[in-house]
């Protein structure tokens, strides 16, 4: 990097810190530094006029040039941006590999057997000519390339080797990665890998052609036995499904309307879905016919049972109710959409199971349940310290920004609230739930719909009233769901003897009278941070303003919570409900009026007496 006519860089480092910064000689120009899941570190600027961000530098340069971009013994195509295996490697994951997910590396077809000496020495390499890997390595001085290839040889532990004329023999141990393709002006350079020798391949073949024939031969034997075995488990399963509940009774249904409910979910569709079913008697075994010491807690959805799959591999397993308003393409949506996502700060959906009345979703088990769990119990509340509530706001932060600017899709939420942020062994906050979440297509950041579904006291004006929404409604539930953690109250059903208002108008209150500290539970008041705290309070201010084109993006947002806050826009009023009581003189009407934020919108609701 170097100073230029637009940036002027400056890195400073002694005994005290070490710290990058640079600033602008054009104030027209806005810029940010990102790294996204391609693992690079982006230098992005926005010009007034612009339509979109420009990547001004970058690096590394080249996709190639990420460090384990192919993962091990994965070699990197730059030219066709792809990656595959060594010769003599396949991927460890053929679904992982299609979708160009490569974390999962590449694998031997056949394990290296040190001490296999095959009478050809040469059959126990694989030769290829790529840009060496940028693993650890080990440079010797040898005479020849038979030494260097000893060397190797006789080590165990040695992967792999190269050598060049001057002598230099480079040896590597562990596993390769950066392999690359050659460009048209590299020079060549030839790597020689380690490989079973021919013989112990076919010796291996043979062990495994005997063991299919014992294999066999025992499946024969104990065929009667497990079918006996067989019979007598449907048979107990339907007994204790008649003895716990109606679930075990419509087993036979299941499978009935179970071809029929997995061609709805492909219906009139292209789309994969990247996770697996999974069958009900696997989930009835899980979760013990979903036994109440098995729920987990109950939605508006329907109940979240936990399961133990064999391995003692725990989820949760939740069951959409006919009762949810969540049909067949709320599911649908939620299962294509969410397994093509991953983020840290979003729950995994592990699989999925479907007949023609029952849905079920199986997830990562989050052992912490949901944030409203603790927020608002008077005694968990104790066990979220402020840093803890810190984290967990910029974890939420984190998981929306990706939603609507790094993922592949573009994604608006729609139901963000704190009853779908679950919590880890750690207590890491991860997206859930979404049933309503919708995707929209390029650069488009806002959409409309006849079908206004949400959580009250969570959704936007516009969304609410208008069926406006966008990136900036899910902006709106992220303002209210800090002001909650923060407060420890809810903002739905909250009331203030004095003022009748909601959290929103009581945060607003507070802050115009310079008393934003009030708003703190005051089980944090020894462990916060008063001024990360109001700086908390200001952004969710932000956030939760009426005009969503005075909200900030999430990108910002996160900007903003790294910042020490002394810079942060002042807010303009939020979009809150004041309540005014009648007057104590008034005539015996009970008439209550409802003033819907600055827009004289009033509401008369009857209430009897």
């Amino acid at each position: 990097m170097t100073t230029n006519y637009i940036y002027n860089f400056s890195y400073i480092d002694n005994e005290n810190e070490s710290y990058f910064t640079y600033s602008l000689y054009e104030s027209i120009i806005t810029s940010r530094l990102i790294m996204d899941v391609s693992g690079q570190i982006k230098q992005l600027t926005w010009l007034d006029g612009s339509i979109d961000w420009t990547i001004f530098w970058s690096q590394p340069r080249q996709l190639c040039e990420v460090y384990a971009k192919c993962g091990a013994f994965g070699v990197c195509d730059e030219a066709n941006a792809t990656c595959n295996c060594l010769s003599g490697f396949k991927p460890r994951s053929d679904t992982e590999w299609n979708s160009n997910d490569y974390s999962s590396d590449c694998v031997r077809d056949q394990k290296v057997q040190c001490n296999a000496i095959p009478e050809d020495k040469d059959s126990l390499w694989i030769t290829s000519i790529v840009r060496v890997p940028s693993s650890q390595y080990t440079n010797i001085t040898v005479g020849e390339a038979s030494q260097c290839r000893s060397a190797c040889f006789n080590d165990c532990s040695c992967t792999a080797y190269t050598y060049d004329d001057s002598g230099t023999c480079s040896i590597w141990t562990g596993d390769l990665f950066n392999l690359q393709h050659l460009s048209t002006n590299e020079t060549e350079r030839t790597i020689f890998v380690k490989r079973d020798p021919p013989e112990a391949q076919t010796k291996a073949k043979k062990s495994m052609k005997l063991k299919a024939i014992l294999s066999s031969i025992s499946a024969l034997m104990f065929l009667f036995i497990g079918s006996i075995s067989y019979i007598y488990y449907r048979r107990r399963m339907a007994k204790r499904a008649d003895s716990k509940g109606t679930q075990g009774a419509h087993i036979s249904q299941w499978h009935k309307a179970e071809g029929e409910a997995k061609v709805l979910m492909n219906e009139n569709s292209d789309e994969a879905i990247d996770v697996p079913y999974f069958h009900l008697e696997t989930i009835l075994e899980a979760t013990d016919n979903f036994s109440n010491a098995n729920k987990l807690g109950q939605g508006g959805f329907g109940p979240v049972y936990k399961g133990i799959f064999p391995g003692e591999k725990e989820i949760a397993v939740k069951t959409l109710s006919s009762q949810s308003g969540q049909g067949i393409a709320e599911f649908k949506n939620e299962v294509t959409l969410i397994a093509k996502l991953q983020h840290r700060n979003l729950v995994r959906l592990l699989g999925y199971c479907i007949n023609a009345t029952e849905q079920l979703l199986l997830y990562e088990y989050m052992p912490n349940k949901s944030l409203d769990t603790f927020i608002f119990d008077g005694t968990l509340c104790q066990l979220l310290d402020w840093k803890k509530r810190y984290d967990i706001i910029l974890g939420i932060a984190r998981g929306l920004s990706y939603l609507h600017h790094d993922s592949r899709l573009r994604i608006i939420h729609r139901d963000l609230k704190t009853s779908n942020i679950l919590l880890d062994e750690e207590m890491n906050p991860k997206i859930s739930d979404f049933g309503l979440a919708r995707i929209v297509e390029g650069k488009v950041t806002e959409a409309n719909t006849k079908k206004v579904m949400g959580t009250y006291g969570y959704m936007s004006p516009e969304y609410a009233l208008d069926g406006l929404f966008s990136i900036k409604s899910d902006v709106f539930s992220f303002g209210v769901v800090v002001l909650e953690i923060i407060s420890g109250r809810r903002n739905t059903g909250f009331y203030q003897s004095e003022e009748a208002l909601n959290l929103l108008g009581y945060a607003w209150k507070l802050w115009t009278e310079k008393a934003e500290t009030q708003l703190i539970e005051k089980s944090l008041l020894e462990s916060c941070n008063r001024s990360e705290a109001i700086k908390c309070i200001n952004i969710a201010l932000l956030c939760v303003q009426e005009d969503p084109n005075h909200r900030p993006n999430m990108s910002d947002v996160i900007v903003m919570l790294g910042g020490d806050g002394t810079n942060l826009p002042t807010p303009n009023r939020p979009a809150f409900v004041i309540r005014t009581h009648p007057s104590s003189t008034s005539s015996s009407s009970s008439d209550k009026k409802y003033i819907v934020s600055n827009n004289q919108v009033t509401i008369t609701v009857e209430e009897g007496r």
